[in-house]
């Protein structure tokens, strides 16, 4: 039975309010009334530069704490001096690098964006996860299946 995308984002609505999941329940109703509106023409629009301008909001979030000046110089020495400091500086050049395999992945494998919209409704409703972006599930699937691989295993087409 094919569903029509009013009847999905609903469901997405109903989803994220069961789920306490503000997001997934505001992005479903942006789009629904986008949709029930005859706005549609902005959907490539959105669908090809929301996620930068999700990006853009989420880096002015994080960078808040330095515009405001909570955030000083010498907050920052540590990460060059220290064990945590050295971490979380590996941990943003990994996760950027892995970044970078999940859109070669999704550029080769561009179905797989379905599989990872899903499981991050998964992760938002049952884990009270976060979304940050399709390009960190993209990079964690690559990863996960060049260990496969790497051990042998073989991923049917």
């Amino acid at each position: 039975m094919m569903m029509s995308g009013e009847v999905m984002l609903v469901i997405l609505i109903v989803i994220g309010l069961i789920g306490r999941s503000p997001i997934i329940a505001t992005a479903a109703s942006i789009l629904l009334v986008l949709k029930l509106t005859a706005l549609e023409r902005f959907f490539p629009t959105v669908e090809r530069r929301g996620l930068e301008l999700g990006l853009l909001f989420l880096t002015i979030s994080v960078l808040v704490p330095f515009a405001s000046e909570k955030i000083s110089w010498k907050d920052v020495t540590p990460l060059f001096t220290t064990v945590v400091g050295f971490t979380a500086l590996a941990g943003g050049a990994i996760a950027t690098w892995m970044n970078g395999k999940g859109l070669d992945l999704l550029r080769t494998e561009p179905h797989m964006i379905i599989g990872l919209v899903i499981g991050s409704i998964i992760g938002i409703v049952f884990f009270r996860g976060i979304p940050v972006g399709p390009l960190m599930a993209a990079g964690i699937t690559a990863f996960v299946l060049k260990l496969w691989e790497w051990f042998g295993g073989r991923w049917p087409q």
